[in-house]
């Protein structure tokens, strides 16, 4: 008690049965299969065809917008086609490259070669990160050099790394910080540099020591930056709250940390920037937890992107009657349907359960138990009442909705867990992802509705 925190969040039991083990490794697999969805935003588009060869970190998509990313060939070898498959955040079809691997796994021309970055300008430090195709590798997945280029008139004071990891299960971050605690900070360097900020945080739950120490020493007698002890409490590392908690601003409703002067970054995406600049390797592996009470031998790898996941369960010793598989911890991550898919970079964790949780849902009581554990200071109870009423076609609903916050809501699940008529899954977390999928969809329409008819006035003007 004392640490520094934010009003509300949960106490699940933390279950890492993983803290303790070190990473490993993983061999490349005998074939991967790279999605081409690996961020928040577009998908990126596929620039290698069947019987190209390919090397590690070489370009095999190009980003399709602002909001992409690159994405590269995690190793050497032959382009065997370019499939559709599942993806695990949307459960959408997507493109992926296939790729046989050589046994070589050789670098591509210009990649794994030391650099010195310490008089590179910020726009070209952001360049070099945009071509490694880093996205936030805490699950969010956004294009990191587009977090790293702020409005003009959004000046960026400090930058936060976020090691809070406070999903239970997961210790990918937690490794990382005791084994690469020197990338890290590497990677904060950076982040500084090219956004100018003056300032930098390292925030870590206080359920890490060893992570603490390591950090700790790994930034000491670097000017402005500090790091700061956070309690142990669920969402602690959801970007707003960690912001909120780490220098008291709170982003505005619709808006962005870069509003309040802001920038926060996963620890597993500050080692990706550290990788990218001074030793130019492009994001083509990371570390993945993987564990639950279906896992005999759980633990943290580092593997591949495109690496097949079952893969990872035969490795951590997964039996095949296990019912419930998740990609991410249990309050935020995605239950999945099918075996078929593959390490993306925003794949945190991989949970495998005997039993999946059924609960027999009532109606709401009115107790007020999530509105005083809501990380947003929101009502999700009437939310989802409204959202009930939505999906029964009041389309008023989704406006009353956002007039009470809803775009606010971070789908962190406290609300669920602390429910005691159990109206988890269907009632509140789905009805409120529902939700906010319709109105930012209505809030499309309308914006594309009003460049119509500009064009249309514009147009009558000039006739």
């Amino acid at each position: 008690m004392g640490r520094a925190t934010f009003r509300g969040g949960i106490h699940p039991p933390t279950n890492k049965w993983t803290a303790d083990a070190a990473i490993e490794t993983l061999p490349v697999a005998d074939r991967l299969v790279v999605p081409m969805a690996q961020n928040l935003g577009a998908p990126s588009r596929p620039t290698v065809a069947k019987g190209d060869k390919v090397k590690r970190g070489g370009v095999i998509g190009r980003p399709d917008g602002l909001i992409s990313a690159y994405v590269h060939a995690p190793t050497s070898g032959a382009v065997t086609g370019i499939e559709r498959i599942v993806d695990a955040s949307t459960g959408r079809m997507f493109d992926a490259v296939a790729i046989e691997p050589d046994g070589e796994d050789a670098w591509a021309d210009g990649c794994n070669q030391r650099r010195e970055w310490t008089g590179l300008s910020a726009e070209t430090l952001r360049k070099t990160v945009a071509e490694a195709g880093i996205v936030g590798m805490g699950g969010a997945t956004f294009p990191t050099h587009v977090k790293l280029t702020p409005p003009a008139d959004k000046p960026i004071d400090t930058v936060l790394v976020n090691g809070a990891e406070c999903e239970p299960y997961l210790t990918c971050d937690h490794r990382l910080m005791v084994e690469q605690a020197a990338d890290i900070a590497m990677g904060l360097r950076i982040c500084l540099a090219a956004t100018g900020a003056q300032r930098g945080i390292v925030a870590v739950e206080a359920n890490k020591p060893d992570a603490i120490q390591a950090m700790r020493k790994a930034i000491e007698g670097l000017e402005g930056c500090s790091l700061e002890v956070l309690e142990t409490k669920y969402p602690q590392g959801a970007e707003k709250q960690l912001i909120l908690t780490c220098l008291g601003r709170e982003v505005p409703t619709g808006g962005l940390p870069s509003d309040i002067g802001a920038l926060a970054q996963n620890v597993g995406t500050a080692a990706a920037i550290a990788d990218a600049v001074t030793k130019g390797r492009p994001l083509t592996e990371r570390v993945v937890t993987v564990s639950g009470d279906a896992a005999g031998r759980p633990g943290n790898f580092r593997v591949r992107i495109g690496t097949p996941i079952r893969r990872l369960l035969d490795r951590a010793e997964v039996k095949d009657d296990f019912e419930e598989l998740l990609f991410g911890g249990p309050m935020m991550g995605k239950d999945q349907f099918t075996l078929d898919l593959y390490v993306k970079k925003g794949t945190s964790g991989v949970l495998v359960f005997r039993r999946a949780a059924v609960y027999e849902h009532g109606p709401c009581i009115r107790c007020g138990a999530c509105v005083r554990h809501c990380p947003s200071y929101l009502n999700p109870s009437r939310l989802s009442i409204l959202g009930e009423s939505f999906l029964d076609g009041n389309l008023a609903a989704i406006d009353d909705s956002l007039a009470l916050g809803l775009m606010d809501c971070i789908l962190c699940g406290a609300c669920a867990y602390v429910c005691p008529a159990r109206r988890q899954i269907i009632h509140l977390v789905e009805t409120l992802r529902a939700e906010r999928r319709k109105a930012l969809q209505r809030q499309r329409e309308k914006e594309q509705a009003q460049v119509a008819q500009l064009k249309r006035e514009v147009e009558k003007v000039g006739g």
